[in-house]
């Protein structure tokens, strides 16, 4: 973007100074009277000082080129003098536009002097005059004339370099203030949504937080009853049991509508941009590691995520594979004491879709792995010691048959596993 810019600014300055340099009048007599001053040199200050990535010699011979060309032209078609003697009168101000931007070349000017005015309008100034000086130079030598330079001429176009330096560096810091005002406005009011943006956020969390808690308090119902009901000796009670389904039931609903509210705020918060069922690979894989890395830095875990996605694999089901992979990165994530890394690889293999989950946390020991899809079975626990439910392994293992794919654990230097399901099952 910023490339273009200065192209098209570059082309401007090749177009315009030749023109602005039109309107003049000529200081000196004699042999120095084809000497002008005109707009072209204050309009060639301000290209130089908005065209910050060219380089000085190059914009200063290339409009010094472009002028003299120009003036030449209008010689040839408006009057009947020569193209020699026409190249005597305008040759001088090639040297004029590389003179004075090989002045802007010696101080090396960057972003911060760019900033500081006495010190760009004295430098401007003696680049006036060294240019002056120079084409007034080579005039007299096309010309054939001894020329000296007198405190009269000198103090000429000292003043000439003054009035026209003071105009247009005027022009240019006003420019500057008013893009800095504009920034800090806009800053400001980038500050205040972020501030609203924040609130509203915290609004959003603390709603989460809530159905959250339900959530867990639902699963830990569901497996009670499950547990009673696998249990032979445990009698069931119908009255009692429906009442526990009719509870559970009144908490799942709890959590949709708190659901329901974090959604409709999020989606005010993103502009209701629309969520889509599908999404390519790629970005969905971007969107788990994302979700993952932020709740890895919640639990002050440093931890580095590779991924890699067969680009031959299609949008998949965003639900589908939230809540397989979620389950397990986010179980990687927890399996990390410290520090430690977290792969995952999405690959395509005929009409299968591969996705392996691999990472360095504490491990598991081979006796222990043909008990990690039983429900219940856990190996984490809260701060405060209280065990995990131990259905989030079941549960991919259960969405994944029901997808007629299969899931496998491997823990030889790394734990692993393994999805193989169906493309069909998952693709849009």
């Amino acid at each position: 973007m910023k490339q273009h810019r200065n192209l098209i600014l570059f082309a401007l300055m090749l177009l315009l100074v030749p023109l602005a340099g039109e309107p003049k009048f000529h200081p000196f007599t004699g042999d120095l009277a084809s000497f002008r001053v005109s707009f072209g040199s204050p309009l060639f200050l301000l290209f130089l000082l908005w065209l910050r990535n060219v380089p000085f010699v190059v914009s200063g011979f290339s409009v010094g080129l472009a002028v003299t060309i120009f003036r030449i032209f209008l010689d040839l078609w408006t009057t009947t003098i020569s193209f020699s003697t026409s190249l005597g009168l305008h040759g001088p101000t090639f040297f004029y536009y590389l003179t004075y931007a090989a002045c802007f070349h010696i101080p090396k000017f960057n972003a911060a002097l760019y900033n500081k005015a006495l010190q760009i309008a004295g430098w401007s100034i003696l680049a006036e005059i060294a240019a002056s000086i120079a084409e007034l130079t080579m005039t007299s030598i096309y010309a054939s004339s001894d020329f000296n330079i007198t405190l009269s001429v000198l103090i000429k176009i000292s003043a000439i370099a003054f009035l026209r330096c003071f105009f247009i560096l005027s022009f240019f810091f006003l420019t500057q203030i008013y893009q800095a005002e504009t920034r800090a406005n806009h800053e400001h009011q980038q500050k205040q949504h972020m501030l609203l943006l924040i609130s509203n956020l915290y609004e959003e969390v603390i709603q989460l937080n809530k159905s959250q808690k339900n959530a867990e308090a639902v699963t830990l119902n569901c497996y009670k009853i499950y547990e009673n009901l696998q249990d032979q000796a445990t009698i069931i009670d119908p009255t009692k049991l429906a009442s526990e389904i009719l509870s559970i039931a009144g908490q799942v609903h709890e959590i949709k509508k708190d659901n329901q509210r974090i959604y409709a705020g999020l989606r005010q918060l993103t502009n209701n941009r629309e969520l889509k069922d599908y999404m390519p690979t790629t970005a969905l894989v971007d969107l788990i590691i994302e979700s993952n890395r932020k709740y890895a830095k919640a639990l002050q875990k440093e931890i580095t995520f590779t991924s890699h996605v067969d680009p031959q694999l299609p949008a998949l089901h965003v639900y589908t594979v939230l809540s397989l992979v979620n389950n397990l990165v986010a179980n990687a994530v927890e399996a990390i004491e410290k520090s430690g890394t977290i792969e995952l690889h999405f690959t395509k293999m005929a009409d299968m879709i591969k996705i392996q989950i691999s990472d360095t946390g504490i491990g598991i020991s081979p006796q222990k792995v043909p008990l990690l899809f039983k429900p219940g079975y856990t190996t984490k626990f809260d701060s405060i010691g209280n065990p995990s439910t131990g259905v989030g392994l079941a549960y991919v293992k259960h969405l994944t048959e029901e997808l007629h794919g299969n899931i496998i654990v491997t823990v030889e230097d790394k734990t692993s596993f393994l999805l193989s399901i169906p493309l069909l099952n998952l693709k849009g």
